[in-house]
């Protein structure tokens, strides 16, 4: 390999680094679970100790912020909405912590604004509750080719919400 061949690749990994985007899933496997529905996080962490991931399952923001400041895991599974606060903050202090990291956000309340958000501050993917453990895993592992491509074609959250509620306004006859 020469020099410029080295600059080259150097470049290119600058490059994929500026952007978040890494086409190959972290190798370490250690994860963070946030979530404030009990049953719901330690079934999870089971399913996910049995995929090989070294787990630490909380049940609140600032339990989560707590676990990223000793050692921030490469990957998380963080539900948006907790008692005490948004998962949100997890994500982009993770984000903050370990760039590579992967962080799925989860949610029961999806809408198009958080979704856009979440990806916006450093979230891999988004998934709607009820999410099982096969889905979240898969997410967790894809690779950016295994993403959909939106391309230009994603509306913004402003016309997401016009759109829903032209619909709502014709359901309801224009009343």
């Amino acid at each position: 390999m020469t020099v410029e061949d080295k600059h080259d690749v150097d470049h290119e990994d600058a490059m994929e680094a500026d952007h978040g985007e890494t086409a190959e899933p972290p190798s370490e496997l250690t994860l963070l679970i946030v979530d404030d529905d009990r049953p719901f996080l330690n079934r999870l962490a089971r399913a996910m100790e049995a995929r090989g991931f070294a787990v630490t399952a909380v049940e609140s923001v600032a339990d989560g912020l707590a676990a990223l400041e000793s050692h921030p895991p490469a990957f998380a599974i963080i539900d948006m909405r907790l008692g005490d606060g948004n998962g949100i903050d997890v994500i982009s202090e993770l984000k903050a912590k370990r760039p590579d990291a992967r962080g799925v956000i989860l949610t029961g309340y999806a809408n198009i604004a958080t979704a856009v958000t979440a990806v916006k501050l450093g979230a891999f993917d988004y998934l709607a509750k009820p999410a099982d453990a096969d889905e979240i895993y898969h997410t967790l592992m894809a690779t950016q080719a295994d993403k959909p491509d939106t391309g230009d074609s994603t509306m913004s959250a402003d016309r997401v919400r016009w759109e829903h509620i032209q619909r709502v306004f014709e359901a309801c006859d224009r009343n």
